[in-house]
C-alpha cells in the first residue's frame, strides 16, 4: 500500500485508481492547463495547440472513456483535487466523505474543526526537485476515516458506515443550522421579550 513520507499508509495501492478526471480537463475533452497556463510549460502548450489542445488521455471526445493515448501518470500537469461530486457545470454539488459518505456540516461565522478533510493519495514520490509531488491526487474524507487510514490497514474503498461519533457530531451541527434558519418576526421576539 502507498505510503507517506513518513511511513503511515494512505489506504490505496493505486492512487490513480482513484482518479475520475483531471482538474485541467474541460467538458469538451480540451485541456484547460495548455490554454490558460501555456506560458508554464511552453513546449508542452505548442504540442497541445498542435493538436487542437485535446487532452492526450482523455482523447476523442465522441468516443466512451478515455481513449487517448497517455495514462494520467503520463502527464506532467495531471492534478485531480477531488472536492465531492461534480454537479452541473463542475460547481460542487455536495461534500462527504470518500470512504463512509458523512456529509459535511460546516457553520457560517464558526472555527470548529470542518469535519471533512482532503486526504493526499500522492506524495513526494517521483517528485519534482522540490520535494513537491509531481502529480497532486487527493480525496475527501471525514476526520474519523482520515485517522482511520493513516493509522491502520483501513482502506479508502471500504464498504463502511459512518462512525457513531461522526454522526452525533453531524446531527448537532444540523441542528444549529436548523436554529439559525429558525425565523422569527421582530413583533415574536417582542412578545418573547416580556
Amino acid at each position: 500500500m502507498e505510503k507517506t513520507p513518513t511511513g503511515t499508509t494512505v489506504g490505496v495501492d493505486d492512487p490513480y485508481a482513484h482518479v475520475d478526471r483531471c482538474d485541467h480537463l474541460t467538458d469538451a475533452g480540451k485541456c484547460r492547463f495548455a490554454v490558460e497556463q501555456g506560458d508554464r510549460d511552453p513546449a508542452f502548450a505548442d504540442a497541445r495547440s498542435a493538436e487542437e489542445f485535446q487532452c492526450p488521455v482523455a482523447g476523442d471526445r465522441d468516443e466512451e472513456g478515455l481513449t487517448g493515448p497517455w495514462e494520467w501518470a503520463d502527464c506532467p500537469h495531471f492534478s485531480c483535487r477531488d472536492h465531492g461530486r461534480r454537479g452541473a457545470g463542475g460547481a460542487t454539488a455536495s461534500r462527504e466523505c470518500a470512504r463512509c459518505g458523512l456529509e459535511s456540516r460546516r457553520l457560517a461565522h464558526s472555527d470548529e474543526r470542518p469535519l471533512l478533510e482532503e486526504h493526499h493519495l500522492s506524495y513526494a514520490d517521483g517528485a519534482e526537485e522540490d520535494g513537491d509531488p509531481s502529480h497532486e491526487i487527493t480525496v475527501v474524507l471525514c476526520r474519523w476515516c482520515h485517522s482511520k487510514v493513516h493509522d491502520s490497514w483501513a482502506r479508502i474503498g471500504d464498504d463502511v458506515n459512518p462512525d457513531a461519533e461522526a454522526i452525533a457530531e453531524a446531527e448537532s451541527r444540523r441542528a444549529r443550522e436548523q436554529d439559525e434558519l429558525d425565523f422569527s418576526s421582530a413583533a415574536e421576539r417582542f412578545d418573547r421579550d416580556q
